[in-house]
C-alpha cells in the first residue's frame, strides 16, 4: 500500500527528521523541519548540512552508503591490526611500561585542544582506572606472558556479554533470548580455547578474560556517565591513566627494565606506540564515532564483528602466528555468539 511520504528512521536521541524519501521514485526530498518538543534528556539531532541519510533496501530496511560502509571495514581493519602493533610493542617494552606510554601519546598531544571533559570526575576517574588501567594492563600483560595476538582479539570481544550482564544487574535490562544464546554459543568458544592453552599459558589466559570484564564494566561506566563528546572522554580518559600504569611500571618492572627498554627504542617500537595511541585510538575511535553519529547504532555496531576477523588474518601474515584447531574452533563459535546477539539488537534499530 502506498504510505506516500515517509519519514527516514534516525537514532532514538533525535526528534527532528529534515529530509524524507519517497517509496516510488527512491528519491531524496525536503521538507520543513518537524518542530515538536523533543522529550526531556534527549540530544539534538545533528545539523542539516552534515547530517547523512541512509538508503532504504527492497524491503525497507535502514543501509549505510558505500564510502560509510567502507570507512567502517577499514575502522575495524585498523583495529585488528592493532594487536600486530601491540605484538611489536611488546617485544621492546614491558607491557605495563608500553600500556603507559601509549595512554601519554595518546592524551598528552590533545588536551590542551578538547576543553574540559565535559562529565563529573568520579567518571574520567572510575573510567580512566577500570578502562585504562585494568583493561590494558590485564590485556597488555597476558599477550606478553603468551597469549597469541590473534586470539586476543576474539577473546577480548567477550566484553559485549559482559557488558550485557553487569547491564542486567547494575541497570535492570533483561537481555532478550537470543542474547542469551549468544552467550551460551561464545562461552562454550571460550571453554575450547581455554581446554586447548596449555598449562603454562593459563594465567596468561585468565589475564586477557579479566580484560574483557573490565572492559565490560567500563561501558556500563561510559553509559551512565552519558559523556556529551566520545572522543573527548577517550582524551581524558587516556590522560587519566597514564601516571598510574607508569607507576606501576616503576614499582613492578622495575627502574633498569624500563631505562634498558627506552635507551634501545627503535623506530618499530616508536611507529607501535604511534599506530596503537594515534591511530587506533584518536583517529579509529574518531571515524567510529563519526558513523554513529550518522546511523543506528544497530546498524553500525555489527561491524565490528569484522575486528577478530581482521585480528587474526593481520597476525597470522604478519607475526606468522598459526592457531591450533581448538583456537580456531573456538574463535568460530565466538564469532557466531557475537552474530546470534547483534543481530537481534540490529532488527530491533530497524523497528
Amino acid at each position: 500500500m502506498d504510505m506516500g511520504w515517509t519519514d527516514m528512521a534516525r537514532p532514538r536521541d533525535c526528534c527532528t527528521i529534515p529530509r524524507f524519501l519517497h517509496d516510488k521514485t527512491g528519491k531524496w526530498a525536503s521538507r520543513p523541519h518537524d518542530t515538536r518538543q523533543k522529550p526531556f534528556g534527549h540530544s539534538s539531532p545533528p545539523d542539516d548540512d552534515v547530517l547523512v541519510m541512509a538508503r532504504r533496501s527492497r524491503h525497507g530496511h535502514l543501509i549505510m552508503p558505500f564510502p560509510h560502509i567502507a570507512l567502517a571495514i577499514l575502522v575495524t581493519l585498523v583495529w585488528g591490526y592493532n594487536f600486530v602493533a601491540i605484538r611489536a610493542g611488546l617485544d621492546l617494552y614491558p607491557p605495563l611500561l608500553f600500556s603507559g606510554l601509549r595512554f601519554a601519546a595518546a592524551s598528552l598531544p590533545f588536551l590542551p585542544f578538547v576543553g574540559g571533559p565535559g562529565i563529573g570526575w568520579r567518571w574520567i576517574l572510575s573510567i580512566g582506572v577500570i578502562l585504562g588501567v585494568l583493561y590494558f594492563a590485564l590485556l597488555f600483560v597476558g599477550m606478553a606472558m603468551g597469549m597469541p595476538a590473534g586470539v586476543c582479539s576474539a577473546l577480548v570481544q567477550t566484553q559485549a556479554f559482559f557488558t550485557m550482564g553487569f547491564a542486567a544487574l547494575m541497570l535492570g535490562e533483561r537481555p532478550h533470548t537470543r542474547n542469551i544464546c549468544g552467550t551460551i554459543i561464545a562461552f562454550a568458544g571460550v571453554v575450547l580455547i581455554a581446554g586447548g592453552v596449555g598449562l603454562g599459558n593459563v594465567l596468561a589466559f585468565l589475564m586477557v578474560m579479566g580484560s574483557a570484564i573490565c572492559w565490560g564494566y567500563s561501558n556500563i561506566l561510559t553509559r551512565r556517565a552519558n559523556a556529551p563528546d566520545a572522543l573527548k572522554l577517550m582524551v581524558w580518559v587516556s590522560a587519566v591513566a597514564t601516571v598510574p600504569l607508569l607507576l606501576l611500571s616503576w614499582l613492578v618492572e622495575g627502574r633498569q627494565r624500563i631505562v634498558s627498554s627506552l635507551l634501545a627504542t627503535t623506530w618499530t617500537g616508536i611507529g607501535a606506540i604511534a599506530y596503537v595511541a594515534v591511530g587506533a585510538t584518536i583517529v579509529g575511535f574518531g571515524l567510529w564515532s563519526y558513523l554513529l553519529k550518522r546511523h543506528p547504532t544497530g546498524t553500525v555496531a555489527p561491524f565490528s564483528l569484522l575486528v577478530p576477523v581482521f585480528g587474526l588474518t593481520c597476525c597470522t601474515l604478519f607475526l606468522g602466528e598459526r592457531p591450533n584447531a581448538a583456537q580456531v574452533g573456538g574463535v568460530a563459535l565466538i564469532l557466531a555468539g557475537l552474530a546470534v546477539s547483534s543481530w537481534r539488537l540490529e532488527n530491533r534499530a530497524r523497528r
